[in-house]
């Protein structure tokens, strides 16, 4: 609890046994219990008076500072004491919870911020080290981080190997290994090993910096709830300040009771004040936003929050998102006589000069050194593969076209994945089949997002039929669109959002960097897996940090949480001021039925509000 807020307790505590004390008092002194309730109007209510004396300047009359101002006044004009320290205290109670309330919805957006390293330690040439401040760092300057420190930029590991925390940016407690040559983003933290790092990116194209940018701005993108609450409240305020007025000034013309309508008039105001409405519905949407951000989901506005609850479209770039976009060996198929072993041996070998990912991919598959005495004559054969020699024979690796060109009759492999055929001296060895690797919750996220209600799931890929709807069917997806430029799957994500209902969303789930085009044109651009992914944080509405489709789902559950209290808050609110405002135009509410409408009201929906925080089990 921050000393301000502890601050305003102490007041509200003073006040309330001041209150007490005046109103359970027997009435010996004269004029006591009068100054005791006097005292404790002034103690907890004269921040509220002076709110209301400052906007008036500003020509900000109608707000709820200027309303509990009247409406006590009027109270101690009637010489109803009790009721001015009533309604003042408990609205401070309401003020305090809500204080209380927003305070813990910012600490989950507050820790995220504590990502900001404070300093670098730069390491000049002639071998000292420098403490700088992190945008005093230039890229291919040379960084030291060592145990327990932050890291301050995205830069390339030269020396060193450590394991890092990267909780603060994908929600995640696992730990990542790093070594030589690996990327470390700035904003994780660095547990063990001393690590000599050369800066890759300025502080302010930095990873932590984009982020930093992102939550920072999320509360200027009002959600449509929001939007209609703020202009609802512009106009309500006044029109029930002159009703108020009207309740007071026109039924004495006719002959009623002034004291009995003023009454009815100060009741009616500390009714109509929409503070559940103006504070709880924003204060959803941010615990939502923040509940989502511990879970290292960051959504860029209450707007996205509140589209991604009534999406029932999901739409998946393939490569990246659903499968890993990593290159691996999933079958080798040796000819008649030819040991696996064998054919991977001499695949491994004959890419063994190649960084290509497929080469890549086959000698991971072998698994042990390569003895580059052992190849000569590397020769690459566009677009068909290479020819080596390997132990001083002839061997060609490559696809079906090098093999037509070398006249090598062999047998059709399958089509669903890249084949690499190998021949020696003339003589087919067999092929090995390599595909992208599907990601390990990819099957699950698909499941889940069925299981909360999404009537489509959809993929869009630039690979062949085969391929394509082999991944599609693997993991269970509704409909799969196989050989798509970059323009085609703008153009197929056209036709889906002409198909939706009325009320309906589509989201668009891809890496960020080359579906920049469809992230923007779907209703919510969701980026997957973007940690140090510029273009991401860039181009998407919302960010998943980790590389989980499964978060997805986790998503689209708090968007539907975050928005069902928010209505929830809405109709209450709505409906209980309603109904004491009518019972108070007929004389039929007193100040104590006031108070909850107003107070009460305000601080059940505030407590309603922090829900929206709770995302432990989603």
């Amino acid at each position: 609890m921050t000393k301000k807020l502890k601050k305003r307790l102490q007041r509200i505590i003073i006040a309330a046994v001041l209150f007490f004390t005046g109103l359970l008092m027997p009435d010996i002194v004269p004029y006591l219990n009068e100054a005791l309730l006097v005292a404790a109007y002034v103690l907890v209510g004269y921040d509220v008076i002076l709110k209301a004396v400052r906007n008036i300047k500003r020509g900000k009359v109608f707000d709820e500072n200027f309303l509990m101002t009247i409406a006590t006044f009027g109270a101690f004009g009637l010489r109803d004491f009790d009721e001015a320290v009533a309604v003042m205290l408990f609205y401070q109670v309401g003020e305090f919870f809500q204080t209380y309330a927003i305070n813990r919805s910012r600490k989950s957006i507050s820790d995220l911020m504590d990502i900001r390293p404070d300093y670098a330690n730069v390491k000049r040439e002639d071998g000292t080290v420098e403490t700088v401040d992190p945008e005093e760092v230039q890229i291919g300057d040379i960084i030291v981080i060592k145990a327990g420190e932050r890291v301050p930029l995205d830069a390339v590991v030269l020396e060193g190997h450590s394991t890092l925390d990267t909780a603060a940016l994908t929600g995640e407690s696992l730990p990542r290994d790093v070594g030589e040559g690996e990327t470390i983003l700035s904003g994780c933290i660095n547990l063990s090993g001393l690590l000599t790092a050369r800066v890759l990116k300025e502080f302010g194209e930095s990873t932590v910096a984009k982020v930093l940018d992102l939550v920072e701005n999320a509360s200027s993108k009002k959600s449509t709830s929001e939007n209609f609450i703020s202009k609802f409240a512009k106009y309500y305020t006044p029109t029930v300040v002159f009703s108020a007025l009207a309740l007071a000034v026109l039924p004495p013309l006719f002959g009623a009771d002034f004291a009995t309508c003023f009454k009815g008039a100060l009741i009616f105001l500390v009714i109509s004040c929409p503070c559940a409405l103006v504070i709880s519905i924003p204060l959803s949407f941010f615990g939502g936003i923040g509940g989502a951000a511990k879970r290292g989901i960051l959504v860029k506005g209450s707007n996205y929050l509140e589209a991604l609850a009534q999406a029932n479209t999901v739409v998946f770039d393939k490569t990246g998102t659903l499968t890993k976009g990593v290159f691996q060996v999933e079958e080798i198929c040796p000819a008649d006589g030819i040991t696996k072993d064998e054919l991977i041996t001499m695949a491994a070998y004959a890419e063994s000069w190649s960084t290509h990912p497929i080469a890549q991919s086959l000698r991971k598959a072998y698994g042990k050194d390569i003895d580059e005495k052992r190849v000569s004559d590397v020769k690459e054969i566009a677009g068909k593969g290479l020819s080596v020699k390997v132990d001083g024979k002839s061997v060609y690796a490559g696809n079906r076209k090098l093999m037509d060109e070398i006249g090598m009759n062999c047998v059709q492999a399958p089509d669903y994945a890249t084949v690499v055929y190998i021949v020696c001296d003339g003589k087919f060895m067999g092929y090995v089949l390599i595909n992208d690797v599907v990601k390990d919750d990819a099957a699950h996220a698909i499941q889940d997002l069925k299981h909360t209600g999404i009537r489509q799931t959809v993929m869009l890929t630039g690979d062949n039929k085969a391929t394509g709807e082999r991944v599609g069917k693997m993991l269970g997806l509704d409909k799969i669109y196989t050989q798509l430029l970059p323009g085609d799957k703008v153009d197929k994500v056209e036709e889906l959002l002409a198909a939706q209902k009325e009320g309906s969303k589509l989201a668009f789930v891809g890496d960020g960097i080359n579906d920049a085009p469809v992230l923007a044109r779907a209703d919510i651009g969701i980026a997957m897996g973007a940690l140090g992914s510029d273009a991401a944080i860039e181009a998407a509405d919302i960010v998943i940090m980790t590389d989980e489709p499964s978060k997805i789902a986790t998503a689209i559950r708090i968007a539907r949480k975050t928005l069902s209290i928010a209505k929830q808050n809405t109709v209450f609110a709505l409906t209980v001021k309603i109904g004491v405002m009518i019972l108070g135009a007929f004389g039929m509410a007193n100040m104590w039925a006031a108070v909850f409408a107003d107070v009460g009201v305000a601080f059940l929906a505030i407590l309603n509000s922090l829900r929206a925080l709770n995302t432990e089990n989603m």
